[in-house]
């Protein structure tokens, strides 16, 4: 593999790319550099994110760049802000040794007299966003008649974003004889439209499998209930004390509430996302840069152009509506040869979508059980063990105060100190997962949903899977008793013991009418359910044993009613009709059967 002595580099531009610590051209840069050193004519290079396309164009354009220019030489269009700044700063880091080279962002959010100011410097690069690239053009403060290279970055982003009539009207004010350079990880309809009517045959740079993982990258998903995906990217942190990564979530708002949870728990973590300044912005990517901050939780949008290579961790805290950013996301970890891994919190479900994208990332997405108390608690015990045996002692400052701590510990002997020592911060780990509950959703051999959680609480049977919740448990659905008196295994802290309903399928019986019944029943809130199984003349039900008593005297005088489904007018979905014992107009039904729920 060649190196980058070998492309005719300035002695100057060779050394800021040593100092960086460039030793070998990624694949996109070994087909882009000696083309663009040679070729004036136009460019498309299709590669992910964090693959070196900033290097591919920016390298030859440094280097052809006349430093004794006025004129605005080259302009790089990209999506966000973050973007801008980013790739800005690598290529006045690549030029740190040219003397006379100047490259200028201008980008919104920020102060415009400022960037003005900077234009004034006569730049040979400016590096913009399209709303404030095309308000500069039209100031006229921005004179792009003179281009020799035009690079549009994340080409396919920036049409996701709305930017297409502002990319139109900077394209059209550019001269024809400039050479284009675009790059996109995707390909879409706009993008070969932008191609053909502003580019002539360009030639054409595909680095890799096209929307496939990187190699170094390990992917694995953990599947919880809804509500516990906070919990679970609790764990996820927590069984990993050294964690550097981002947490991706879908809106502004999630991140927000996220952002603020892990903050509240004592986490170190902060937020990235749209409503905030640009001041806050910068404050917030320099700490995670710096490593000062270990998560950070932030939109696709904002973490745009944030370019870091260290990252462990990407966790996807909800599946992205599109595959094509998981790609995206996931090739932020595993750069530069190091490992990383790209973990996703799914809904049971959504586990068909894991399918899709295994076939997308070309990878087997293995599921692994979100970890538990003890799990946790020994990884965060060797961790302090680790700590404490790295720690640098500083032997003049403490020799004086050594006599009085060996005082105080003379009657500790060796083991019973290494003990207190290592218990101060291990018995906060030890409290907080002493009763914690296992957050996994169990499936069946056949996809079916089997978790614990299945259909708790008052909502009308929520997480009970495609099955409907008619869930027949491991014993294969046998009977465990008429009057549910026996227990099962404790699950999240609670005795289960099982129930039944003399009213099955045939009577019109469904998961979201036993919720409802019992909930009614009981007149109680948050009563933990279990497991639901409907069978063609009865229903078995778990519950919390501490009502079992109490149920079964409120069902023997309770009656059901229920009817053939029917046709709603507004909608094809079947609605049975349930009522109770409640002061209730009557309505007309069809055919409709009166059933005791529990014989005597």
């Amino acid at each position: 593999m060649s190196d980058f002595n070998t492309y005719g580099f300035s002695k100057e531009l060779l050394r800021g790319i040593e100092e960086l610590g460039f030793e070998k051209p990624t694949p996109i840069q070994e087909k882009a550099i000696p083309y663009l050193m040679e070729s004036t004519s136009d460019l498309t290079g299709q590669a992910q994110t964090g693959t070196g396309k900033t290097a591919a164009f920016g390298l030859p354009i440094i280097q052809k760049s006349d430093l004794e220019s006025k004129k605005v030489q080259t302009l790089i269009l990209c999506p966000t802000r973050e973007l801008c700044i980013q790739l800005s700063k690598d290529l006045q880091n690549f030029s740190k040794y040219i003397k006379g080279f100047k490259v200028v962002p201008i980008y919104g959010g920020a102060s415009i007299d400022t960037q003005l100011r900077e234009l004034r410097k006569k730049p040979q690069v400016v590096v913009g966003t399209p709303g404030r690239t095309l308000d500069m053009i039209k100031r006229r403060k921005l004179i792009i008649n003179d281009v020799k290279w035009l690079v549009l970055d994340e080409a396919d982003e920036m049409l996701s974003m709305g930017f297409k009539d502002e990319l139109d009207g900077i394209l059209e004010n550019t001269p024809e004889d400039k050479q284009t350079l675009l790059f996109s990880a995707t390909m879409p309809h706009e993008i070969k439209r932008i191609i053909g009517t502003y580019m002539h045959e360009p030639f054409e740079i595909k680095v890799g499998k096209v929307n496939k993982g990187a190699d170094n990258v390990e992917h694995y998903f953990y599947m919880v209930n809804a509500r516990d995906r906070f919990e679970a990217l609790k764990r996820i942190a927590d069984a990993n004390p050294n964690i550097y990564g981002i947490v991706f979530c879908r809106t502004r708002a999630e991140t927000k509430d996220v952002a603020e949870k892990l903050i509240e728990q004592k986490y170190n973590a902060d937020a990235l996302h749209g409503d905030m300044s640009q001041f806050m912005r910068d404050q917030v990517m320099n700490r995670f840069r710096t490593k000062h901050l270990q998560i950070l939780v932030a939109t696709d949008v904002a973490a745009r152009g944030l370019d870091v290579d260290d990252l462990t961790h990407i966790i996807n805290y909800n599946l992205p509506d599109s595959l094509d950013i998981y790609i995206h996301r996931s090739g932020r970890t595993g750069r530069a040869g190091k490992k990383g891994v790209s973990v996703t919190i799914v809904h049971s479900r959504e586990q068909h979508k894991i399918r899709l994208l295994e076939k997308k990332v070309g990878k087997k997405i293995e599921r692994r059980m979100v970890p538990g108390g003890n799990e946790i608690c020994e990884k965060q015990l060797y961790k302090l063990i680790d700590k404490i045996g790295n720690v640098e002692v500083d032997e003049d400052m403490i020799a004086k105060y050594l006599p009085t701590i060996y005082e105080k510990f003379e009657s500790l002997s060796k083991e019973e100190l290494i003990k207190h020592f290592v218990s101060i911060e291990f018995n906060y780990f030890l409290d907080k997962y002493k009763k914690a509950r296992d957050l996994n959703t169990i499936k069946s051999s056949g996809g079916r949903d089997r978790g614990r959680d299945r259909g708790r609480g008052r909502d009308g049977g929520r997480d009970r899977g495609r099955d409907g919740g008619r869930d027949r448990g491991r014993d294969g659905g046998r009977d465990r008793g008429r009057d549910g008196g026996k227990n099962f295994q404790n699950r999240d802290g609670v005795d289960f013991a099982q129930v039944r309903i003399d009213v099955g399928s045939s009577g019109g019986m469904r998961p979201a009418m036993v919720l409802e019944l019992i909930n009614t029943q009981l007149k109680k809130k948050n009563v933990e359910i279990g497991r639901i199984d409907i069978r063609r003349d009865h229903t078995k039900v778990e519950i919390d044993k501490k009502y079992e008593k109490e149920l079964l005297s409120a069902l023997k005088n309770a009656d059901f009613k229920g009817g053939s489904s029917r046709q709603s007018d507004s909608s094809n979905r079947k609605r049975s009709n349930i009522e109770y014992d409640r002061d209730k107009p009557k309505r007309k039904k069809r055919r409709s059967t009166r059933k005791k729920i529990i014989q005597d």
